[in-house]
């Protein structure tokens, strides 16, 4: 089963639910199509990609920054090194943990092999590198915008 998105009523994108659970909030006309996969139908509905909620939904939860995690991270780097820009498959810690740095927004990028080994636990600085873009704290809408622009789903 494919993942559906589901945007508030203003088109802020929300999170992603299953089909099947998809099709219950379109049932319960909580949500409306906004996206179908042409020509593929689930039942009597065509198949969605994307939901909108009819009504406007308060998210009190989303005041706050996102928990730090290696999945939003790479989201938030969209999976390119901090340092070189190809494609990332590892965490680099800025200032490295050996020396105090911790597993923090400001304290991460996403790096590929190459540059994560040669950096090792020297600070970006003595490493000789220079960082493309800085590390910073996200905001909901950037994670879930840019995740959801990368499946092709949602453009903002």
């Amino acid at each position: 089963m494919s993942a559906v998105l589901v945007l508030n009523a203003g088109y802020e994108p929300l999170h992603r639910v299953s089909l099947k659970h998809a099709i219950r909030m379109i049932v319960r006309e909580v949500a409306v199509i906004e996206e179908a996969v042409e020509g593929v139908n689930y039942g009597d509905f065509p198949m969605p990609m994307v939901l909108r909620l009819v009504r406007y939904v308060k998210l009190h939860w989303r005041k706050e920054k996102p928990k730090w995690s290696k999945k939003r991270l790479f989201v938030r780097d969209g999976n390119s090194c901090a340092y070189c820009g190809k494609a990332a498959e590892t965490v680099d810690h800025v200032v490295p943990r050996c020396k105090g740095g911790g597993s923090t927004w400001e304290n991460t990028v996403a790096a590929c092999l190459k540059c994560n080994r040669k950096k090792g636990q020297r600070s970006v600085k003595d490493a000789g590198y220079t960082l493309k873009r800085m590390p910073h704290a996200p905001s909901w809408h950037e994670i879930e915008g840019r995740k959801s622009k990368r499946d092709g789903l949602w453009t903002r």
